[in-house]
This record gives structure tokens, C-alpha cells and sequence, in this order.
């Protein structure tokens, strides 16, 4: 048993809903320029909640009918932690109630910390003496937006997604990667504000999925029709058509979401994830592709049996 299979699922957005108009009324945009440039049309905004409050929620309703007691690892994705430390994940321990003996770790991947988060997660699950993890993506990326840059500050939006995940003789691969670049997207200490090349990250975004799906394809000695979904990381619709129609893979096998949530960064994967299960989309057996892409640059990709 060297596999894993998500178990439930779980997601949590704020109730503030932002639409494109919104901002309009602030800086020099519209409905139009962002909508037929992202695919984004509206995104949630945190109004005094934290990421570990979003986190803690979205793991609340993954965590509905599962044994705490059985929880060995809570692993948390974010860039947006709401502590230098102590750590979300840390947090998240002593508000969901898990037991002490719990291994608990906040990962730093950007858009890719979901997927980076997953195989850590599979890694240790077959060390661990108890029977399920929790992988949450959590941001609240509107804390390092600077509302004044229409390039950015229109494209990203707060939300958490969690999967519990449990040890199972079931198909997993994974394929990562990273090229040691900060100029391209980035978030100083100094700043504190979101910086964003958009047409270079494109590129890689494009590039870099591409490189992905048919490396786990290929591995796994399949076809991209055996692939019942490409779950990527929502960060603009041009991104996720680019790769479709480049791969000539039918368009119905990637879930899209981003027109509601815009970009959540490591909480995107898991928030489609979740509202995919809940829609009754996902049937046991079924063959899922995770991508996430963003910051470092990084990438990564799973690819698992539901």
C-alpha cells in the first residue's frame, strides 16, 4: 500500500463577495478588461478572519465524519500564515481538537503548495501509525494586495480548501520542480505587497503544466483519455484553455472555478476539489490530475485514483 485516496473534503469561502465592478469603482478598470483577460468575474474578501480561521473551517467540514483520534499529520499551504510563528498548522492542532502526537508543518510553495503538500503527506502516511492526514490550502491574499496595481490586485481572492486523506493501495504518481526565480512573482518583506510579471508567468504557467501532464501520463502508462479530470490551479482562464487545446484534451475534463474565487494560490486545488465532491462529480475509481504552478517558480502535479 503505497498509495493514497482522499477520504472527504472540505472548503470554506468569507461571505464578502468582490466583483469586477467593485474595483472600477477605484481604479482604472471594468468588468470587461478583467473578465476577458482572467475568466475572473467576482472573489472573496476576509472582513477580520485570518488564514488559520479560514483554514480551521474549511478543515471542520472535512473533518465531519472522521475519527480525530486516527489524525497523525495536519500539513497547511500557504504564503499569507497568519504568524511568522508559530505555525498554522500548530494552530490548527489545538483548535480542531487533535491530539498532541500529530505532526504538524505549515509548507511554503506558493500556488504548488497543495500538490508539494500531497506527496509530503503520502511520504510520511506509511511511517505513521495512525490512519488519516489533513492537507488544507488557506490564504488570505487580499492582506498583500496593494489595491492601487490593477495588474495584480484584480486577479487573487481568500478562501481555504482541506482533503483528510488515508493510506491506500491505489495509483499515485507525483512530478515537481522549481527554477529559483523571484522576479517574475513575489511578495518582499520590505513591500509587503504582491508583485506580479504577468507575460513571463504566463509562459512558465503554460509551459510548465503542459510539462506535467504528459510526464504523469506517460509515467503512469496512460492516455489523456483515461484521465477522467485535470484539476489545475485556478489562476486565469487563458492559462487553463492555452494548455487544453495545446494538449488537445477535451475542455470538459478541467473544472473551473475561478470566475467566483478568482486566484486563491495553494487553496484553489483543494477549494475545486471540494466543490467537485460536493456536486457529486467524483466517483471512486475515477483518475484525477493535480497542478498547481506559481511562485518560485515552482510546479508540481499529482496524479491519484479518487
Amino acid at each position: 500500500m503505497d498509495g493514497i485516496k482522499i477520504v472527504s473534503t472540505g472548503y470554506y469561502v468569507p461571505p464578502r463577495v468582490v466583483t469586477n465592478d467593485d474595483f472600477a469603482k477605484k481604479i482604472d478598470t471594468s468588468d470587461e478588461w478583467i473578465s476577458t483577460r482572467t475568466g475572473i468575474k467576482t472573489r472573496h474578501f476576509t472582513e477580520g478572519e485570518d488564514t488559520t480561521d479560514l483554514a480551521f473551517k474549511a478543515c471542520e467540514n472535512a473533518l465531519k465524519d472522521i475519527d480525530k483520534s486516527q489524525v497523525g499529520m495536519i500539513l497547511v499551504a500557504s504564503i499569507t500564515n497568519t504568524y511568522f510563528t508559530p505555525s498554522t498548522a500548530c494552530l490548527l492542532q489545538e483548535r480542531l481538537g487533535l491530539d498532541e502526537e500529530v505532526f504538524a508543518l505549515d509548507i511554503n510553495a506558493a500556488c504548488s503548495g497543495f500538490e508539494y503538500a500531497l506527496s509530503l503527506a503520502r511520504s510520511y502516511m506509511h511511517f505513521c501509525k495512525k490512519k488519516y492526514a489533513i492537507v488544507v490550502g488557506a490564504e488570505t491574499l487580499s492582506s498583500i494586495m496593494d489595491f492601487t496595481d490593477r495588474s495584480t490586485c484584480v486577479l487573487f481572492g481568500d478562501g481555504a480548501g482541506a482533503v483528510v486523506l488515508e493510506k491506500a493501495d491505489a495509483l499515485y504518481l507525483d512530478y515537481h520542480g522549481a527554477r529559483g526565480q523571484a522576479d517574475p512573482l513575489f511578495a518582499s518583506r520590505e513591500e509587503g505587497y504582491m508583485r506580479m510579471q504577468g507575460r513571463e508567468v504566463f509562459r512558465f504557467a503554460t509551459s510548465s503544466i503542459a510539462e506535467c501532464i504528459e510526464h504523469l501520463t506517460k509515467e503512469a502508462h496512460l492516455t489523456y483519455d483515461d484521465i477522467d479530470y485535470f484539476v489545475l490551479h485556478q489562476a486565469n482562464g487563458r492559462i487553463i484553455s492555452h494548455v487544453y487545446k495545446k494538449l488537445k484534451i477535451p475542455s470538459e475534463k478541467f473544472y473551473i472555478n475561478l470566475d467566483r474565487y478568482g486566484n486563491t494560490s495553494g487553496a484553489s486545488v483543494p477549494l475545486a476539489l471540494a466543490e467537485m465532491n460536493e456536486k457529486g462529480m467524483l466517483k471512486r475509481g475515477m483518475k484525477i490530475m493535480l497542478v498547481g504552478f506559481g511562485g518560485g517558480l515552482a510546479y508540481g502535479a499529482n496524479l491519484l485514483e479518487w
